[in-house]
């Protein structure tokens, strides 16, 4: 994993930047027409076109960026805010002291069963709670990584994999899911069975790779991926034994449940999102500094610090949807979609499932959105999948695997930068970490795709 050569995290996504304008100059843009269901736009089957072409110039490819940051505003505040509201729980040492005497009562000797667990435990608040919603959770597991003789690398495989696997294959995922369901004039959440089993199979096997990740660096530290990042708040500044938790550690962590459970109200009650969780993130980081007795010019200093940690991360957020930004000032999206979907035409039944997966997981470089996917291509592909020989539900199935298990290594993916930020787990190092996974992933999700045709799913 080690010999793999992947470039700095900023360099890689300008290539991919320079290779979508260069793209504009070749692919013919085109246009699905689209009719407004319930509040979102859906693609008319069989109604794409060829429109005049809009390739990007020079002066356009360095004017998407300033565009990509200006879209992106909401989840680089979110990034900024969610490093603020951690920054002032680091300084009272409230998280710090949680671990340490969480890994003191368990013992140490249990700490791979501890990978286990909150593995399955970051995968079930993406099943269950969403994708950005959990962002707050993250660095929880960069101080219990730490802690447990671990790296960010592995902090990060047991929150941002484990909640984009999640999410990426829930059974009731209502953005991929559920919109498919609705296209295909299924039952909402149909078919669960054979998703769950997808979902807790996959999920087993990154808590495996985790645990062997663990023990590898374990046995020899120089194998670390995350050897050089800064872990600087984060690791642990005493022994095992010497933690405790105070009354103001508890007044902290009760102030930041309580904020969660605001923000799962807000957000299945009233749909919040990036700028209510950014707003309470403010409103939980001023209420721990208050009830730590935080010294105003302390608390002040302690915020520019924490802005300047999650600065790097927020950046990236806003560099990698000028990629999106691109794609839209070109009109290649649909284009993309369309001729796709004609490659597919000439596949045998048996691969045709895998081939959709494969196209959909191309297909979510460009729109990394899985609600905007759905609403893109499913109207095109559920159609082609029934010409195929494929139920609506295999192909909803194939649709869920391409766009869930890729957004593992999606760089346009704004939700998946922000939370790696969190771990302060750069793109590069990453990739080197969690690519053989998404492999293995991918090839346990085509042998259920198989079955699920084979069975007329």
């Amino acid at each position: 994993m080690n010999k793999i050569k992947i470039p700095h995290a900023l360099t890689l996504l300008f290539v991919i930047i320079l290779l979508i304008a260069a793209l504009t100059h070749v692919i013919p843009a085109g246009k699905f027409e689209r009719v407004l269901v319930e509040g979102r736009n859906r693609v008319i089957p069989n109604s794409y076109a060829v429109i005049q072409s809009t390739p990007v110039s020079f002066f356009e490819i360095f004017k998407a960026i300033p565009l990509g940051f200006k879209t992106a505003v909401n989840i680089i505040f979110i990034v900024l805010t969610g490093g603020i509201m951690f920054g002032i729980m680091e300084k009272t040492q409230a998280i710090e002291n949680a671990a340490g005497t969480l890994v003191k009562k368990l013992g140490n000797e249990k700490r791979y069963l501890i990978v286990f667990l909150i593995t399955f435990f970051y995968g079930f608040l993406g099943v269950f709670v969403g994708y950005e919603h959990n962002i707050a959770m993250v660095p929880l597991a960069a101080v219990l990584s730490i802690a447990i003789g671990g790296d960010l690398i592995l902090a990060a495989g047991i929150s941002v994999a484990a909640i984009t696997v999640g999410f990426g294959l829930s059974p009731i995922n209502p953005y991929t899911v559920g919109i498919g369901h609705k296209i295909a004039e299924l039952p909402l959440f149909s078919g669960a069975g054979l998703r769950t089993f997808l979902c807790l199979l996959a999920l087993c096997m990154l808590a495996l790779y985790n645990i062997r990740y663990l023990k590898r660096i374990s046995n020899d530290p120089e194998k670390s991926l995350g050897k050089g990042l800064d872990e600087k708040g984060i690791k642990l500044s005493k022994e095992i034994s010497e933690y405790t938790i105070t009354k103001e550690n508890y007044m902290v962590l009760a102030i930041f449940i309580i904020g969660l459970g605001v923000i799962l109200w807000g957000v299945f009650t009233h749909s919040w999102y990036f700028t209510e969780l950014s707003a309470i993130f403010l409103m939980i980081a001023l209420a721990c500094g208050s009830v730590s007795r935080m010294n105003p010019t302390v608390f002040s200093e302690t915020v520019l610090e924490s802005v300047a940690k999650a600065a790097p991360g927020a950046f990236m957020v806003g560099f990698a949807t000028s990629i999106k930004v691109l794609m839209d000032m070109s009109n290649i999206s649909d284009t993309i979609s369309f001729e796709m979907a004609n490659v597919l035409q000439g596949l045998p039944q048996y691969f045709a499932a895998v081939g959709m997966s494969i196209s959909q997981g191309v297909i979510n470089l460009f729109i990394p959105s899985g609600s905007g996917q759905a609403l893109a291509t499913l109207p095109v592909m559920i159609p082609l999948g029934e010409v195929l020989g494929l139920t609506r539900q295999t192909t909803i199935l194939a649709f869920q695997i391409g766009d869930g298990v890729t957004n593992l290594v999606n760089p346009t993916l704004g939700g998946l930068i922000a939370m790696l930020s969190m771990c302060r787990v750069p793109l590069n190092k990453w990739f080197k970490f969690i690519l053989p996974l998404v492999l293995i992933i991918l090839v346990l999700s085509w042998t259920v795709l198989t079955i699920a045709t084979l069975i007329n799913y």
